[in-house]
């Protein structure tokens, strides 16, 4: 029988923690890293975005128990930590960088909340802020109480605390966008207290360095130009996003025969499935959890399941755990 499995990982920030200037982030300590990959090594087969295209268009067959690197944002990690590992080895990553925080030097809204969170030892001081920022704005923005946002968001996940979630929540999708940044805006003047350009430069790639790792094998693709929720705009405003965004993996050097994109935040609606067939995107990656099916529908391969790092063993001695291809029936319904 013909293998159609793919487990595909996401990463987000690889560093190390012990000597991080922010110990307290959310992200995957490079020793933890290696031991990870030393796991796949063992147990997987790495592909290349390019065999995937092919095993998708052209019906080519994958390893058995193929594996697929993935990693979000254009972090500097990736660069200085990633890419010298994966090359040692021979295994192509592929990187999803927001156009806007590296030609623009703005720090994204959403790595804004990270070190605001990374950088307090009390939590309950930043709700305390986000409380007096509410009733600062309460008029003019005509916002509810602070309690009742918080009822209505903080709810914990199997990640982050029910207060984490509640800041999350309420500076990425609840409140009016201009609010949002307003309010994380202070915040990270408050905690934080970094030149917004400085701070930037030292936590993305630049375009020097995407082209370094893309004459070096690696793949990158779109991941935005502002990073919006894409199924959150117009179509007008996601045809924007995609062209403004290809624009720029064509001046890095970027193969545009076979552009792939990562949805920030994992979002998209129907229209930006018909945007990427009419710009020929090859792949789209979400953030549904799940393996992957090649023998799915034919916009299956937009709507592509990941792993997060934390899914999969951080030891090369591990015993594999339920998510090895192998014997797997995979539900990719949505």
């Amino acid at each position: 029988m013909k293998n159609s499995n793919l487990t595909v990982v996401m990463y987000h920030y690889v560093r190390d923690l012990h000597f991080s200037r922010y110990p307290g982030i959310k992200g995957l300590d490079y020793k933890l890293f290696q031991e990870q990959i030393s796991y796949l090594e063992k147990n997987y087969s790495f592909v290349t975005v390019e065999q995937v295209i092919s095993a998708f268009v052209n019906d080519v067959e994958l390893p058995k128990n193929s594996v697929l690197l993935t990693f979000d944002d254009g972090y500097i990690d990736h660069f200085t930590h990633v890419f010298p590992l994966l090359h040692s080895k021979g295994i192509q990553g592929a990187f999803y960088p927001p156009v806007r925080a590296i030609t623009e030097n703005k720090i994204l809204d959403v790595n804004k909340i990270h070190f605001i969170l990374a950088s307090t030892k009390d939590i309950n001081q930043v709700l305390v802020a986000i409380k007096r920022l509410l009733d600062q704005y309460s008029k003019e923005y005509q916002l509810f109480s602070y309690e009742h946002y918080f009822q209505k968001l903080a709810v914990g996940n199997r990640y982050d605390t029910k207060e984490v979630i509640f800041i999350k929540r309420l500076l990425q999708v609840e409140l009016t966008e201009s609010l949002r940044i307003k309010i994380t805006d202070e915040l990270f003047k408050i905690v934080v207290n970094v030149n917004e350009g400085v701070f930037s430069r030292e936590l993305y790639m630049s375009k020097e360095q995407l082209s370094c790792m893309i004459d070096n094998g690696m793949h990158v693709g779109s991941h935005g130009f502002n990073h919006d929720w894409l199924g959150s705009l117009s179509k007008v405003d996601q045809r924007t996003e995609i062209v403004k965004s290809l624009a720029f993996l064509e001046e890095i050097g970027v193969n545009i025969n076979e552009w792939t994109i990562c949805f920030p935040y994992g979002d998209f609606n129907e229209d930006t499935i018909i945007l990427l067939n009419e710009f020929k995107c090859s792949l789209g990656f979400s953030t549904k959890v799940g393996l992957v099916n090649i023998n799915g529908d034919s916009d299956e391969k937009f709507k592509l399941a990941r792993l997060d790092t934390n899914d999969l063993p951080k030891d090369k001695f591990a015993v594999v755990n339920k998510w090895l291809p192998t014997n797997i029936i995979i539900d990719n319904t949505y």
